[in-house]
């Protein structure tokens, strides 16, 4: 990966923004997009698209969901406490003693979540932790003070950037799913380069997380023919992980393919074969029920779309320290864009 993509990829990750409140890593797509996209635009949602422009070609839309999960102020005590609930889905036990940035009116707050220290929990009065038991230390000499900075309703992520373990292999708070809508821009950069005979939408989709607002909506307004969805996947190289649900997934190990109900097998098919001519090895995971990305909104969306799965290998995802491989970035975005170029007036996926 190149310093320009790299920088791109850095800004977009660090920036703040959970199922609701994605405007800052949307900004930051959209700057990225208008340097080579002919169209580029938002919705009232804060779905973010961009366009290589081809009136009357079959259109394909590729796409990301941009948003993270995070928290959301509910209360502030009188000793200016701050009370806290989920945005998507946490391991509570992860959030104990983590720094906190909290997006306020004025510029962001940062605090720690507290809890009593063990010295003082009883063995009797020990139990499950969850959030609802934790609370955030701003360092507020009550609640008018607090109120300076914060209020209820206000978004919080964990106050994890990025950082490099290796060459290769990163860490972030938010690899799920802002690196998808990294790989749908990249994968539209490459296209740029090369015109598809198809009309293509870069789309970086709102609220999966909680609802797949973004993702359904989004693909209504486009009504594309074909939409390959890109998010993360549980990777199987470390301690402890199932092989025997999500296969041999590996970071560095390439992009992996999945099949099952959300999936149109010729899509599928498509991107097999597109992996086979750029040599790229890509590992399956079946998906029997349905597969919990935007895939499963977009089929749903008019009169139904042709999806396909892309997905980045993920290790400790939901956690404030996911871990990827650039390379497994660079490879499925090389991917997409191979198979997009198949893709012309001609191209019929009915089963």
């Amino acid at each position: 990966m190149d310093e320009h993509n790299l920088s791109f990829l850095k800004r977009l990750l660090d920036a703040p923004g959970p199922s609701g409140y994605e405007q800052a890593p949307a900004r930051v797509w959209r700057t990225e997009a208008e340097t080579f996209a002919d169209e580029v635009w938002g919705d009232v949602l804060g779905n973010s698209f961009a366009r290589l422009k081809s009136d009357g070609a079959p259109r394909v839309v590729i796409e990301g969901h941009i948003d993270e999960i995070g928290f959301l102020i509910t209360h502030i005590d009188e000793q200016g406490y701050i009370w806290f609930d989920g945005i998507g889905g946490w391991d509570d036990v992860v959030v104990v003693g983590q720094r906190m940035r909290i997006a306020g009116r004025n510029g962001d707050a940062r605090g720690v979540v507290g809890r009593k220290a063990a010295h003082l929990i009883r063995r009797d009065d020990k139990k499950d932790i969850e959030l609802r038991d934790l609370w955030i230390d701003i360092g507020a000499k009550d609640r008018d003070d607090a109120r300076q900075r914060v209020e209820v309703g206000d978004p919080i992520v964990v106050d994890a950037n990025f950082i490099s373990l290796t060459d290769d292999l990163c860490v972030s708070r938010s690899m799920d799913n802002r690196v998808g809508a990294f790989v749908a821009l990249e994968a539209v950069r490459l296209l740029s380069q090369d015109r598809p005979r198809a009309d293509v939408y870069a789309m970086a989709p709102t609220q999966e997380e909680t609802s797949f607002a973004g993702a359904s909506t989004g693909s209504f307004q486009v009504a594309p023919l074909v939409a390959i969805a890109i998010d993360v996947t549980h990777a199987t190289d470390y301690p402890e992980a199932n092989k025997k649900s999500d296969g041999e997934v590996r970071l560095g190990g390439g992009p992996v393919l999945s099949r099952g109900a959300s999936v149109n097998q010729k899509v599928f098919e498509g991107l097999r074969s597109a992996g086979e001519r750029m040599g790229l090895d890509c590992p399956v995971q079946g998906s029997g029920r349905y597969s919990g990305t935007d895939a499963d909104a977009m089929i749903r969306s008019g009169a139904g779309i042709a999806t396909g799965i892309v997905s980045i290998p993920n290790r400790y995802m939901h956690s404030p320290n996911e871990v990827v491989s650039l390379n497994d970035l660079t490879n499925a975005a090389r991917l997409i864009a191979e198979f997009v170029r198949t893709i012309d007036e001609s191209s019929d996926f009915r089963l």
